[in-house]
């Protein structure tokens, strides 16, 4: 039994994949964010099925009540939409990630972008770093390939570097192995701050927009981001330590110093340990 159905995708000219899936390798919901805003009212081509996916005891469909009267039951759903942008078709895969049945899923990812003839893959996520509020959001890539990367985006870090793997990079790695041509490029989101973080979503939307050639809109995420900047420069001038450790990262942005992989590690390890994982949900 296929995990997905399909439908027809109308006439597709050398369609980009672009995923992105909720999780610890969506600090800030910047990767989600940021596709959710391409996607919207956008004709699904695929629907992957859920119920094979999700574990509902663990992520609990919402339930709406008004006044009493159960109102509106919402079922995550895993679906690829199509959107076109400027003379690309993009084929974006984007929402939760899924609980169940990873090597069933990447596997049927891959033979999906098979039948669509699919000409390159793209992964977006967003990561915990030692980098400040203050300064631009920093883009680091992946890519199965020398030169693929666009937009002034170089792969790092250097070295190695063992994490736990999040199911897009699983998705990447196997789409590469079969033959297309994939990247990922993963904002670096500030690790002392929680919650949502649209200065790294604007920052993916445009990483992405360069790699497309196509200007990509990012709606309010500009405002939503200076009204958050200067709630943490408040904090970070109330805070002497803050303000100290701030004033440290910014010395090593300015000097463009990238972060080893031993120092995205304690990040990263801090992140979960703090439930970053669980909070993205």
């Amino acid at each position: 039994m296929s995990l997905y159905r399909l439908d027809d995708p109308g006439d597709l000219v050398a369609p980009v994949f672009i995923a992105a899936f909720d999780g610890w390798v969506d600090a800030g919901s910047a990767a989600t964010t940021a596709l959710e805003r391409l996607t919207d009212e956008a004709p699904v081509v695929a629907t992957f099925d859920a119920d094979r996916l999700f574990d509902y005891r663990a992520r609990r469909p919402p339930l709406e009540i008004i006044d009493g009267r159960l109102a509106e039951l919402t079922w995550p759903e895993l679906v690829v939409r199509r959107v076109h942008v400027g003379d690309h078709d993009l084929l974006v895969l984007v929402g939760p990630e899924p609980d169940y049945r990873w090597r069933e899923l990447v596997a049927a990812t891959v033979e999906l972008v098979g039948r669509l003839d699919v000409a390159s893959w793209i992964s977006l996520g967003a990561i915990p770093a030692a980098v400040p509020h203050t300064r631009p959001v920093p883009i680091i890539g992946t890519e199965s390939g020398p030169g693929l990367l666009r937009a002034a985006v170089l792969p790092g870090p250097d070295g190695v570097l063992r994490v736990p793997s999040a199911l897009v990079s699983a998705l990447e790695f196997e789409v590469s192995r079969a033959g297309t041509p994939s990247i990922g490029y993963f904002a670096q989101v500030p690790h002392y701050v929680s919650g949502p973080y649209p200065a790294a979503a604007a920052a993916l939307l445009e990483t992405l927009g360069s790699h497309l050639g196509v200007p990509l809109p990012t709606g309010e995420l500009a405002e939503e981001a200076q009204q958050l900047r200067a709630r943490l420069d408040a904090a970070a001038a109330i805070e002497e330590t803050t303000r100290t450790y701030v004033e440290r990262l910014e010395a090593m942005a300015d000097e463009q110093r990238l972060p080893a992989g031993d120092d995205l590690i304690a990040d990263i390890e801090r992140f979960l340990r703090e439930g970053g994982e669980g909070a993205s949900r």
